[in-house]
């Protein structure tokens, strides 16, 4: 009997995860008042920026959007994962890979989506040269590389993984 008792109280723990998700949802609301913000000011300055400041906004809007998905896709996946089934039938109008992604599908979209961010803060910061010092672009772009390898890793072993144990086994 004490050992069914544990395992249910564990099994139920996975409710533990709700207030996170919950404070993500918050975030993504944060990210969309920056972005709104963001528009606002672009579109205040429009007229007098240079190419160069109209892509920097651009650039900022465009990483707010990619860290944004990043939140959905987390909150949804993992919730499917770890937390609750999502029937498919009752929700007809969600994307697919919202109800249908597995873990290892899931680090690697993470990690695809950890080096879209990652490249365009290198981009930024080499269109915004003239203020940024050597060490710290040497920094971001071995930072760049190391997620680009990562992912890479992660790619590979996944599809090893795949091929050896198979998906039937997951």
């Amino acid at each position: 009997m004490p050992k069914t008792t544990f395992e249910r109280l564990l099994f139920a723990c996975r409710w533990v995860l709700t207030p996170f998700y919950l404070a993500l949802i918050v975030v993504l609301f944060e990210l969309l008042v920056k972005a709104v913000m963001q528009a606002y000011q672009i579109a205040l300055q429009f007229s007098t920026m240079s190419e160069d400041e109209a892509i920097l906004g651009a650039l900022s809007i465009v990483d707010l959007t990619l860290c944004s998905c990043l939140i959905v896709l987390v909150v949804f996946s993992t919730y499917s994962n770890f937390v609750s089934r999502v029937s498919p039938p009752d929700h007809d109008i969600w994307p697919a890979w919202m109800i249908g992604i597995d873990f290892g599908e899931l680090k690697l979209k993470l990690v695809a989506s950890i080096v879209a961010i990652a490249s365009i803060k290198l981009l930024e910061a080499f269109m915004n040269v003239e203020h940024e010092s050597n060490r710290d672009l040497a920094w971001q772009a071995g930072m760049f590389g190391g997620f680009v390898v990562a992912a890479l890793l992660l790619a590979i072993a996944e599809a090893v993984t795949r091929v050896y144990v198979g998906d039937h086994d997951r």
